[in-house]
């Protein structure tokens, strides 16, 4: 059994206990983590692992100012090229066929 722990939405740390099935591969990846960092356990090294690569799976949340800054980019868009649609042949010329 591992002792996982994981940050909740609040930036606490709690402890979840789990019991996994490891692949012989993942088990191999987990033991070498465990070597690279000189951490004490299997379950060191999954949450090292998942605070490296976790972040590629999880989506961000748009902050307020990001939406308005992302508002702003497509107003300034629309005001300097306004709704002009585009032709076949002009796309194909865009991108080179």
């Amino acid at each position: 059994m591992h002792n996982i722990c994981i940050c909740n939405a609040f930036g606490v740390y709690s402890m979840v206990d789990a019991r996994v099935t490891l692949s012989d591969y993942s088990n191999r990846v987990l033991a070498v983590v465990k070597a690279k960092y000189a951490l004490k356990d299997k379950s060191e090294a999954l949450n090292k692992f998942v605070e490296s690569y976790g972040r590629n799976e999880l989506e961000c949340e748009a902050t307020e100012a990001y939406v308005k800054h992302f508002l702003d980019v497509e107003n300034e868009h629309f005001r300097k090229y306004g709704y002009k649609k585009m032709s076949g042949k002009e796309l194909d010329a865009l991108f080179g066929k």
